[in-house]
């Protein structure tokens, strides 16, 4: 669990950010593991076998991995899995590959799966920084879903928040050609970094709406802020060419 008083527990804060080689690797998430719960454990030790992903050298074969070439959405850091699962629901035109490092979520996700019977959500146990560059080929996603990443709100944490120039530049090249970022923050300042940073960026514009996801499922962090009665900032971004 994350600390009370910043705004809505993130998903993200578990989801690593590593910058250039040549710089001190930095973190944008801390292992906060917790304990599992019964259910939480039994899910994870009896479907991981069939829906977790134990990467080997190079690019995943994605096609393979679904058993179809449906386009596939990469939803980073998906805490207890209430969202995706929803969208493999609701989308099932679509392949959905979850990564998050927080085994409890993962556990609460694979029964969730198996629950509705999904056989379009994937998921990894890993840093996704290292997904990103050593398993996911060029041009491989459709869509990238950053929904409530930590905000890291003190100052002297900024250097760990997960949209930098160098990540979203990283995830341009994993999207094919008009591929989507979708992000959605309830703390204000970093909604405003989060402009600038793809304000920045050639390789993105805002798309305004998806074409792919028209209706995002509210995740309980999300709830969470509402209640507290912070903003919701939520954006698009299409891959420029």
């Amino acid at each position: 669990m994350h600390p009370p008083l910043p705004p809505s527990t993130t998903r993200l804060s578990r989801h690593g950010l590593s910058l250039l080689k040549s710089r001190p690797s930095v973190r944008s998430y801390v292992i906060r593991e917790g304990r599992f719960t019964k259910g939480q454990q039994a899910a994870f030790e009896h479907h991981w076998p069939h829906y977790g992903i134990e990467p080997g050298q190079g690019p995943l074969d994605l096609g393979a991995l679904f058993g179809n070439l449906r386009p596939v959405v990469l939803d980073i850091g998906f805490g207890d899995g209430e969202a995706l699962a929803l969208l493999g629901c609701r989308y099932p035109h679509l392949n959905f590959l979850g990564v998050e490092v927080y085994r409890p979520g993962i556990g609460s996700l694979l029964r969730r799966i198996d629950e509705s019977e999904l056989g379009n959500v994937r998921v990894m146990n890993m840093d996704v920084v290292r997904v990103l560059r050593e398993y996911l080929a060029p041009e491989s996603l459709a869509a990238v879903l950053i929904w409530f990443p930590d905000p890291w709100p003190k100052k002297r944490h900024h250097k760990r928040r997960l949209i930098q120039a160098e990540f979203v530049q990283l995830v341009a090249g994993r999207l094919v050609s008009r591929g989507e970022l979708s992000i959605a923050t309830d703390w204000q300042p970093y909604a405003e970094v989060i402009q600038d940073v793809l304000g920045r960026s050639a390789a993105f514009r805002k798309a305004g709406v998806s074409s792919l996801i028209r209706n995002r499922p509210h995740t309980k962090f999300e709830r969470r802020g509402i209640r507290l009665g912070h903003r919701v900032f939520a954006q698009v971004y299409r891959k420029t060419r």
